[in-house]
């Protein structure tokens, strides 16, 4: 695997933990009781915090390309195993 398409699988795996660890260790403004600004949606983040949620994501993509660069060295799973296409014709 070349070197560019590592980082490419990277960057995917990076995007979608991030949007996975996204809702994580959020709260809204009732359940940390503060008051609502007029005109904010009272399901709004109190502490959204970017960085954490980078670095989260960061690990999680870290462990989820460790398991494909794996898949991809010893073949565990190949498009052979999740063809359907032989069972139905």
């Amino acid at each position: 695997m070349k070197l560019t398409s590592a980082l490419a699988i990277y960057f995917l795996f990076w995007v979608m933990s991030a949007f996975f660890v996204l809702p994580f260790g959020v709260r809204t403004h009732d359940e940390e009781k503060v008051d609502v600004v007029p005109g904010q949606v009272t399901s709004a983040p109190v502490n959204f915090n970017p960085r954490q949620v980078a670095i989260r994501a960061t690990w999680v993509s870290l462990a989820l390309f460790a398991l494909y660069y794996v898949n991809y060295v010893q073949g565990w799973l190949t498009l052979e195993d999740i063809d359907v296409t032989r069972y139905i014709f």
